[in-house]
């Protein structure tokens, strides 16, 4: 690396020039907001900065505090967060919103492991929060970062066996004076310069002292081992339909995939909440045509459609409600099974 380029001034200077506007982040010579700072974190999880920020305006509407937060029925804030996906974080974001204000009377703990007790807290976002709410010196990594980090140094080494020597690089860069903007410096210049396909050198802060691009690899970078193929699942979702054109909804489990959520009962792919309406209800079913596809984190579900109309004397079960479609798009019902409403009504 160039001696002659200190790479912090040279980001926090390009930083200080060019940052996001995201209506999460502190305007400069303003105290960041742990509350917006921790709801931000565990919004991006896994989602797009695109995606979050109409999602994280909404819950500042709706809960503008963390008291308000944690006062707020459970299905207030499922139905506040339904599309966003990975529904735990939606339930973890209830259970640190209490805790917090039960226990920590309504304000954060500024230290990384106190922050890692908390429920939904893991590692990075811990860092995230200590670094950017609370100006520790701490290492949050993300993606951003590993890509930007292995770049400057050249690092060839696939992730994740990368993930130590990175976590170590960042650790030497940090600045003692302004550790939390020096970690959105470098999600900053991630997402918008040094990018995953078609980095823009030129103008990079890091352009001098890239080892990466004097080699003529920095698209290359950083180099990832093989993604195993995702395991594929199939199962039937059943659409009963009652005299009223209310369809039966049932409420999964808080814990497991689309926990505390509102579905359509389904078979096959998720054994522990397979539906008793198959053998409740053995004959009449109606395959429909088409299929639903859906992209989980760990397999790909395919699910073909049956439906009937419910017969006289029919009585739900336990856990489940009608509903009328005019009411679905209001009812916080998860991705997956906004497919399948629309499949059904809108073939």
């Amino acid at each position: 690396m160039s001696a002659t380029v200190d790479p912090v001034s040279a980001l926090l200077d390009w930083y200080d020039k060019n940052a996001r506007s995201l209506p999460w982040r502190a305007r400069r010579g303003q105290k960041p907001d742990p509350y917006h700072v921790w709801l931000s974190e565990i919004m991006l999880q896994q989602t797009t900065v695109t995606t979050v920020k109409p999602y994280f305006e909404k819950f500042l509407r709706l809960f503008p505090t963390i008291d308000a937060l944690a006062a707020a029925e459970d299905e207030a804030v499922m139905a506040a967060w339904a599309g966003l996906g990975y529904y735990s974080r939606a339930r973890n974001l209830l259970k640190c919103a209490r805790l917090i204000a039960a226990e920590h009377d309504g304000a954060f703990p500024d230290e990384e492991d106190a922050l890692l007790s908390l429920p939904g807290i893991g590692p990075y976002t811990a860092a995230a929060i200590a670094a950017i709410a609370f100006n520790r010196e701490a290492v949050p990594v993300d993606g951003n970062i590993e890509r930007v980090l292995a770049r400057l140094y050249g690092l060839e080494t696939p992730l994740p066996a990368l993930k130590p020597l990175i976590k170590q690089k960042n650790q030497s860069l940090v600045p003692a004076d302004r550790p939390g903007d020096f970690a959105q410096a470098m999600m900053d210049l991630g997402a918008t310069l040094c990018t995953p396909k078609r980095p823009n050198c030129l103008i990079c802060p890091w352009h001098k002292p890239c080892q990466a691009r004097h080699s003529g690899i920095a698209e290359s970078l950083p180099q990832k081992a093989p993604k195993k193929p995702k395991p594929e699942r199939s199962g039937t979702v059943y659409w009963l339909e009652n005299a009223k054109g209310e369809v039966l909804l049932h409420r999964r489990p808080d814990k497991g995939l689309l926990g505390g959520m509102l579905c359509f009962p389904s078979s096959g792919w998720d054994a522990a909440n397979d539906s008793p309406l198959p053998a409740t209800l053995p004959a009449q079913w109606t395959a429909l045509d088409g299929e639903v596809v859906h992209v989980f984190t760990h397999f790909r579900l395919t699910l073909k459609m049956q439906a009937q109309n419910a017969p006289k004397g029919f009585r739900k079960p336990r856990d489940h409600i009608w509903l009328h479609p005019r009411d679905f798009a209001e009812a916080a019902l998860p991705s997956l099974m906004q497919k399948v409403w629309k499949a059904v009504l809108l073939p």
